[in-house]
């Protein structure tokens, strides 16, 4: 079980057309259903539009991922309307996103807020694009999806190599992971961040699946 043990908390989502679906879905239903309350954003978009994602995938035979097409994820909240000062904390999915996001100042200082007020922040696969853009990770170990460490390290963050799960790293009030796979370590590690504490460790559930089930019923509770 999760719980909050503190006040109600609020955490903003940074997000843009074709990130990462299940970076996107996954923390925002479960941070949810831990009682955190999440504001989901994009420059240039109003609460009520649209992002669409993207799913991306490993596959045999390729050297990179597969992407396909995702959902329309609907924001219920208006980026030229929020204020860091109203949240506790930020999370910035990967995806395709971030490499615009990246060249967005607006977006690049509200992250800085977010850093200056030593605020928890997580960002997983890709999204550390945004951080390494901002200059708030110099010093800071830092990890990623591969492809981002040259942009970490460029930036002055302490790369750490990850070969088996889980694959996050908690510098302070920093916490990177490499992707959707490391969602439980990661969302787990947000939700303390936030004052929250976890208990349940020695419960077990079933979980009966078969195929063409419902996506998102079965990556967000599993």
């Amino acid at each position: 079980m999760a719980k909050v043990s503190t006040a109600q908390r609020s955490v903003l989502m940074l997000l843009g057309d074709y990130a990462e679906d299940y970076e996107v879905m996954v923390p925002f239903q479960a941070l949810q259903a831990f009682g955190v309350a999440v504001d989901a954003v994009c420059p240039g978009k109003a609460s009520g539009e649209v992002c669409r994602t993207a799913i991306q995938q490993l596959e045999p035979y390729y050297q990179t991922y597969t992407e396909y097409q995702g959902h329309n994820f609907v924001l219920n909240a208006t980026f030229d309307e929020i204020n860091a000062k109203d949240y506790d904390g930020l999370l910035i999915p990967g995806g395709r996103a971030p490499e615009y996001l990246a060249m967005d100042e607006k977006v690049l200082s509200l992250v800085r807020e977010f850093m200056e007020a030593k605020k928890p922040i997580i960002a997983v696969c890709h999204g550390q694009l945004i951080l390494a853009a901002a200059g708030v990770v110099g010093g800071r170990k830092c990890t990623a999806y591969p492809a981002v460490k040259s942009a970490l390290v460029a930036a002055g963050a302490h790369w750490v190599e990850h070969t088996t799960l889980p694959r996050f790293v908690v510098d302070g009030n920093l916490i990177t992971a490499v992707s959707y796979m490391d969602h439980p370590w990661l969302i787990r590690s947000f939700v303390h961040a936030l004052g929250g504490s976890i208990s349940g460790a020695d419960k077990k559930i079933l979980f009966l699946c078969g195929d063409f089930m419902e996506d998102y019923e079965v990556m967000v509770p599993f």
